[in-house]
């Protein structure tokens, strides 16, 4: 009974930490077509469309996403759009 309540526990354990990071996090990707530096929620596949050349990430929160963003040098500086 022990095992089987440990193996429940650890179960949801190893859920809980799956959902919360696919739900946490923001990447800075610059994208070719647009000439701008976007910020995406999901994972960026760099160079799979030919419009991605570069991503920065994981970052936990926007405002870090924002921060890095600022620092990377191929992002143009006048980026106001948040998408």
């Amino acid at each position: 009974m022990k095992r089987l309540m440990l193996a429940g526990i650890l179960m949801v354990a190893a859920m809980s930490t799956g959902v919360a990071d696919a739900l946490c996090c923001y990447w800075v990707v610059g994208n070719r077509a647009t000439s701008k530096c976007d910020i995406v929620t999901s994972n960026p596949v760099v160079g799979s469309d030919g419009n991605v050349w570069f991503g920065d990430g994981p970052y936990k929160t926007l405002d870090d996403a924002k921060l890095a963003r600022s620092t990377i040098r191929a992002c143009p500086k006048d980026e106001s759009s948040d998408k």
